[in-house]
């Protein structure tokens, strides 16, 4: 029996030894892999853009800058945003000509960047901490649910590995200013200012880490920043006069916000809101032992003071930033702008445990108290919705609980107890059990992954669908191919990633001409008008001419049909020439395929023919069939019946009368949501029916 015990035991007794031997740099290196290639797998189930129009913007940079070395949008020249993140997936761009393919190649881009967040994570961990915390801080660096943004095309994927390395500077700095490191932290800096304008939260954070950990000494022996800094915010102002601008215009396309009004109440709550959703957003312990670092100060090693001089502002001024601007501008919790400081909060647990778990009674059990107790503070009733979608994380896995096993109303008492739980862990848990702490935290993040990363996927498949429906993303390049010029028209009277998408996925796909109001806010768009007489489009009182033109079936144009997708009715016209519309609908609503009680179509330099028109109802709405006739030349000429569940086809003979041709149709009964919902939806339109397509066939 000993003999069997002690082979048992061999195995164990041998691989330690062997794990031992290999570097940390070895499994650092391997843990990038790692993730790398699990990231690239899950981004793959993302099947199309959709956090819109950021996606669409920095798409457009990648590809201007791949083709020409420049930054364009719809071929506008910008300088409004971050130009590294383009850089970087710039690649995919120039290695694949067909867009799915350098869209895909882009997300190993994101992949791998993104996990390369772990060697600033692991380096900075090392500064107080042994290898293998080091390497454990590294991992959970690479596991928060924020990962999955791996999957977007966004500036997040570089801004969280170059914050770190921010961080990682100004701990350097903090512990030397010598010359070099003042200016690593500096250029640092700057480079991450240039991923993101929300770097400029760097710079108050850097003037007063020194205050912390040196008081009154930290203006002579950090000197030397604060007179480069006096100097760089000297020069900007000088520069912006000379050339007439403000200095916030430095900020680019976050000009306009930085001009709002802040009220103090609205930020103090909204800096409440975000700090206790990044409580939760790190299942609790981070947080608190953070707290009970930053409390036991001076009993610290100076590694570890050095540590959360650098950690507590980093953390302050981020958080203060992103909750001010969402007080005037989002009017929700940003997490997808704060998440960088996550690892500084997961370090600070395992420094705390490093240090043998601390606790003077009075310090952790405030910080167990404020942890648990900050996520009590959310107002769940109105975070969940489609906006935590992408910017709000750790309210998802909270949304999956509803609306079973538990009620709204029940939602927080149901997190309130799992904070409760997690702080009594805290605070009693034995010091020969402290890795069971982070261990809680893993499986916290991997919990909460699978609810976030299926809410990701659902919305990607939703606006891919809402935009293209034919088996090919790229269907307007393989049909006229990758260097056409294709102009889009938007009509208003379809969903915006018809726009979007096809944009996105097809080369081809340039300048967008709006017939409706803009719909794309900060990017480059067209108005044109509409000559109810000839049917041509004019912008700035000329004609627009064009070789090929995209546009849905509310939008006829003069010309040869090319391809289509037939799903969402629209259509690719060759059209060599003026861009003349020979049919239009009155009588939906901007921007929707909402009808009103009647719609118009008419059709110029008609013959006749046959108008097929989709219809759908809505049983959110509707409780019995809704009656749709159509009328021509005063006459009815055909009439059916929507049920509030499916979709039917109504067929509609055309008479021409002067060449001219139109159809009216009359819906009933109508509704109007804010009535039928009791007040529950603040829509106070009049609804007919969705107009999904409208089709004509010529006679023949």
């Amino acid at each position: 029996m000993a003999g069997r015990a002690a082979t048992a035991r061999r195995p164990r007794v041998l691989a330690l030894p062997l794990v031992r031997a290999i570097p940390a740099w070895a499994w650092l290196t391997g843990l990038v892999a790692v993730s790398t290639v699990v990231r690239y797998g899950l981004g793959r189930r993302i099947v199309a853009p959709w956090i819109f129009v950021d996606e669409l913007i920095y798409s457009e940079l990648a590809k201007s800058f791949a083709d020409g070395g420049r930054f364009l949008v719809r071929d506008h020249a910008t300088a409004a945003y971050g130009i590294v993140y383009p850089v970087l997936i710039a690649p995919a761009w120039a290695l694949f000509a067909a867009v799915p393919d350098a869209y895909a190649a882009a997300k190993a881009i994101n992949a791998l960047v993104m996990s390369l967040a772990a060697v600033p994570a692991y380096l900075l961990a090392r500064r107080l901490l042994g290898p293998g915390l080091s390497l454990l801080a590294a991992v959970l660096t690479v596991s928060v649910p924020s990962m999955v943004y791996t999957g977007v095309l966004m500036t997040e994927n570089a801004f969280y590995p170059l914050f770190l390395c921010a961080a990682l500077a100004l701990v350097l700095w903090l512990e030397r200013p010598t010359p070099v490191r003042t200016l690593l932290l500096l250029g640092l800096c700057g480079v991450a200012f240039l991923t993101r304008a929300q770097a400029i939260a760097l710079v108050p954070a850097v003037l007063t880490a020194p205050l912390l950990l040196a008081g009154r000494a930290a203006w002579r022996r950090y000197r030397l920043l604060y007179v480069l800094v006096g100097a760089g915010a000297l020069l900007v102002v000088v520069v912006q006069a000379a050339r007439g601008a403000s200095p916030l215009g430095v900020l680019g396309a976050y000009q306009v916000a930085s001009e709002r009004h802040f009220e103090v109440s609205d930020v103090s709550r909204w800096f409440l809101y975000h700090v206790a959703e990044l409580d939760l957003s790190l299942g609790i312990l981070p947080f608190a032992a953070l707290i009970v670092l930053a409390g036991l100060g001076r009993r610290l090693p100076y590694p570890a003071r050095v540590f959360v001089a650098a950690a507590v502002p980093l953390a302050f001024w981020l958080v203060l930033e992103v909750a001010a601007f969402a007080s005037v501008e989002s009017l929700r919790i940003e997490e997808r702008n704060m998440f960088y400081v996550a690892p500084l909060f997961l370090i600070a647990l395992l420094v705390w445990i490093d240090q043998g778990l601390p606790r003077p009674p009075g310090l952790v059990a405030a910080a167990a108290i404020v942890a648990a107790v900050l996520p009590g503070v959310l107002p769940y009733h109105t975070l969940i919705n489609l906006n935590a979608v992408s910017d709000t994380l750790a309210i998802l896995p909270v949304w999956s609980l509803h609306p079973s096993p538990f009620t709204l109303d029940e939602l927080p008492a149901v997190v309130m107890l799992g904070s409760a739980a997690a702080a009594l862990v805290l605070y009693f848990c034995p010091r020969r059990y402290a890795l069971a702490l982070p261990a809680l935290v893993l499986l916290y993040f991997v919990a909460s992954y699978k609810p976030v990363e299926g809410k990701h996927r659902a919305a990607a498949l939703g606006a891919l669908f809402a935009g293209i429906t034919n088996p090919h993303r790229d269907w307007i390049d393989r049909a006229v191919g990758r260097d056409a010029d294709v102009v889009a028209i938007w009509s208003g009277n379809t969903e915006r990633q018809v726009i979007w998408e096809n944009e996105i996925f097809n080369r081809s796909v340039g300048t967008v001409y709006d017939l409706a109001p803009r719909f794309s806010a900060g990017v480059a768009e067209t108005s044109v008008s509409l000559d109810r007489r000839t049917g041509l489009l004019l912008a700035g009182g000329r004609s627009v001419r064009a070789r090929y033109a995209l546009a849905d079936g509310s939008v006829a144009l003069q010309g040869s049909v090319v391809a289509r997708d037939v799903h969402k009715g629209v259509l690719l016209y060759r059209v060599d020439g003026a861009l003349r519309q020979v049919s239009r609908v009155e009588g939906l609503y901007p921007q929707d395929t909402w009808s009103g009680p009647s719609v118009t179509y008419t059709r110029l330099a008609c013959g006749g023919g046959v108008l097929t028109v989709l219809l759908q109802s809505d049983p959110g709405l509707f409780e019995r069939a809704q009656t749709v006739t159509a009328s021509v030349r005063g006459r009815r000429v055909a009439r059916v019946q929507v049920e509030p569940v499916g979709t039917r086809v109504l067929r509609v003979p055309l008479e021409a009368s002067g060449g001219t041709c139109v159809a009216r149709f009359e819906i009933s009964p109508t509704a109007i949501p804010a009535v039928v919902t009791g007040g529950k939806s603040q829509d106070a339109r009049v609804l007919g029916i969705h107009f999904n397509r409208f089709s004509y066939a010529p006679p023949g």
